[in-house]
Formats: C-alpha cells, structure tokens, sequence
C-alpha cells in the first residue's frame, strides 16, 4: 500500500501554488495524496512568516499537528515555507517533535511540474506568474526570503492557462508579489501588457485576474490592455499603503502622493465600472494623529470599491524594526477600528447602488439554503460574496443575477439565466 502525505496551506495564493508543486514533487515519490490530515503518514505544514499574525498562525496548526503526532494519528511531520526560511535555527531548537524543515519552494522560471496538482476548486485556479521583490519596502520581509525578482517564461505561463482553460477553469488568476514588473529580468521591459492581451486569446469567454500591481511599477499599456479585454475582470489590485508623502517615503515606496491620485484618476477614466482594490497599513512609524487623518481623508475621497486594513507589523530584519516613533500596539488597533468603520460606510453606499442591477456572477459552491458566488469585482477568498437563489445551478458556472439586497461587503440577488 502507498504512504498517504497530506498539505495544509497558509497564508496567500503564492503559498498556494508553492504547495501544488510540492504535491506533485511527492507523487513522484511514490506518496498518495489525501485532503485530510489525520491518518497520513506525512503531514507538510507550508507556513507564512510574513507578519506577526502569519506567524502566530503558523506555529499554531504546526503544534496542532504535533499533538496529532503524538496521538498516533500523524507519522511524520515536515514543515516548509517561509517560517524555517526565516527562522532555520530558532524552530529546530524549539519543534523537536518536527522530522524535517525545508525552506520555500524553489522558483522554476520554466516548471516541468505535473500542472494535474491543484488545491482550487475546479472551476478556478492560481498561475504563479513570477517571485521575490523588485522593490524594497522598509517594513517588508519578503525581499530577504525570496530574493530579488524571477519571472516566469511567457510560454510556460501560457501553456499553463491553455492546460487550464480545457480541464474546464472557467477563471485563472495571476499572481505575483508584484505582477507589474513582469518580465523586466527576462526580456529587459516590462511585459504585462503582451501576456495579458496573449492570455486573454487563450481564456476565451472565461475570466482572466490579475493580482498585486504596485502603483510606481504598473505601466499604463497594461491598463488598456484590461481596458479593451471582454474577458480581463475589471479589477485591479493595487495596494497604495498610505497616502502622505512623509509616510510613504519612510516605507521605501516609489510612489508619492500625487503619483498614486494620477494613477487612480487614470485607471477610473480608461476602464469605467472598475473595482480597485487597495491596501493600508495604519500605525506606521511616524504616522501622527495627522497622518492619519490625511489617510482617512483619502479613502473618502477614493472610496475604494474593495480594500484591505493592516496594523503595522513590526518585523526584525527590516529597516522599519528600528525607526523611531514606533506607534503603540493600543493606538494602533484604535486607528485600525476607526478606519474599517469608515470603508464599512463607504462599501456600503457603493453595494447599494448596485441594487436592481444584473450582474453576472460566477457560482462558487452551493450551501444548505443558497448558492454563493462572485462578481468580475470580486477575487477569490479575499473579496464580498454574492448570494444567490436559483434552482438548479451549477457551481463552476457563469449566471445573470439580478441584485435584490446589499450588506457592507456581499451582495444578495435572484438568478436569471446561464450566461
């Protein structure tokens, strides 16, 4: 009989696909894949270490799963990913119970990789279109785990989305730690705006997204590249942090306040109808009661159709760790409630206009009493839902659904047709 392996997964989509390499690399050891980890021979932890909360996470499941060990139920465990990359030595002093730890999966420009192993659903999947960092933000550690910037070859990302689109994903994802340099390291320019318009022939009438673009790097030709798609989602992830220019400068990002409210105006005026998602971090050092109202200020002005709020995670090893004027843990979390108010107010009102309209919606899975979907605005697992009544309807499939109610981040509605 073979040995069984199982996978948990943490952290974000690029951690995701990591782990799908390593399904296949342990097939071809001859280990059979099961979903559940209890009762596996091998349990692989791939963790995050990217900000204290992924850490906590982390070396949470990993002595949830030592406490499995020791119950009979799990032979071996092996923890990857970005927490032994970072901390080698620390976790084999302290995780004796642990048989192995290796660091992050190796970045393959050109990956032979079975592309059968996939942790998705069926009708939606992550491609990993490049690693590391072109840039070098103060706060952020991933430069100093994954190294400098690694594009993929457009042919292999290419033959990817083609094996995809006939296994019958009806949305692929493009995801990188800064998808807006594509292809500088291999071709010598930024080639986003030539893969999106190739793979938007390959997606057919299915959608294509594209993740994490940073304002300083993405080139208007990429824009109008979404721009005149049918099939490119009209949404744009674009994580800005803050907005003053004394606070961008100290985070080590290339795009100052003027920058960052040219491209947005640009963005809204070329692709009407656009989702921009963003990004802040409240509780910088040196952020004032000043700085901070300037940053509320700006998402009024905005009103950024999706956004995401992070307290300032204060991380050894970065530039950040040892500025002065470190704000407090308390002040932090009173800034980061005051802000998540203000953008539950402003999704609100931006949902609500949305009522009586027909959008089409991408079914997800069906629970006890609903089906639940998403929007071309919406992105898997980071964005609102759509809940929808229908009889009959098949996740995995496209539908006009017409909006009946709204919440501050999901939407509800009544299916029309199959689209």
């Amino acid at each position: 009989m073979k040995k069984t392996f199982s996978i948990i997964s943490l952290g974000c989509p690029r951690n995701l696909t990591d782990s799908e390499r390593l399904i296949s690399e342990y097939e071809k050891k001859g280990y059979m894949f099961r979903e559940e980890p209890d009762g596996s021979d091998i349990v692989l932890i791939n963790t995050c270490a990217f900000i204290k909360d992924a850490k906590v996470e982390s070396i949470d499941t990993i002595l949830k799963v030592i406490e499995a060990k020791k119950n009979g139920s799990v032979k071996k465990i092996i923890v990857a990913g970005c927490l032994p990359q970072r901390y080698p030595v620390e976790l084999k002093k302290e995780l004796k119970e642990v048989d192995e730890f290796r660091g992050i999966v190796e970045f393959d420009p050109d990956p032979s990789k079975d592309l059968s192993a996939r942790l998705t659903p069926p009708h939606y999947s992550y491609v990993k279109i490049s690693e590391g960092c072109y840039n070098r933000c103060t706060y952020c550690v991933i430069p100093y785990l994954k190294g400098g910037y690694k594009s993929r070859k457009l042919e292999s990302v290419i033959k990817e989305a083609e094996f995809l689109i006939k296994k019958g994903v009806k949305e692929v994802v493009l995801i990188g730690q800064d998808a807006s340099m594509y292809g500088i390291d291999l071709y010598g320019k930024k080639g986003l705006s030539e893969l999106l318009r190739k793979l938007s022939g390959v997606c057919g009438k299915n959608w294509l997204r594209l993740l994490y673009a940073h304002p300083s790097n993405l080139e208007r030709d990429a824009i109008k590249a979404i721009r005149d798609s049918g099939n490119i989602c009209k949404y744009i992830d674009l994580p800005v942090e803050h907005i003053n220019d004394m606070i961008l400068k100290r985070m080590g990002r290339k795009a100052g306040k003027d920058a960052i409210l040219s491209l947005i105006k640009f963005i809204r005026k070329e692709i009407p109808g656009v989702a921009i998602r963003s990004s802040l971090i409240v509780g910088f050092p040196g952020e004032t009661e000043k700085e901070f109202q300037e940053l509320l200020s700006f998402m009024r002005d905005i009103r950024f159709e999706r956004l995401g709020i992070f307290r300032y995670s204060r991380e050894e090893g970065t530039p950040a760790h040892d500025f002065k004027a470190q704000v407090s843990e308390q002040e932090k979390e009173r800034r980061f409630d005051e802000a998540m108010l203000l953008q539950q107010e402003i999704s609100m009102g931006i949902n609500e206009k949305l009522k009586g309209r027909v959008l089409k919606v991408l079914i997800d899975e069906k629970n006890e009493e609903q089906y639940i979907g998403r929007t071309e605005y919406d992105a898997p697992e980071v964005d609102g839902n759509v809940y929808v009544k229908g009889k009959g309807l098949k996740p995995g499939s496209f539908y006009d659904v017409r909006i009946t109610d709204t919440y501050e981040y999901d939407l509800v509605g009544e299916a029309e047709k199959q689209s």
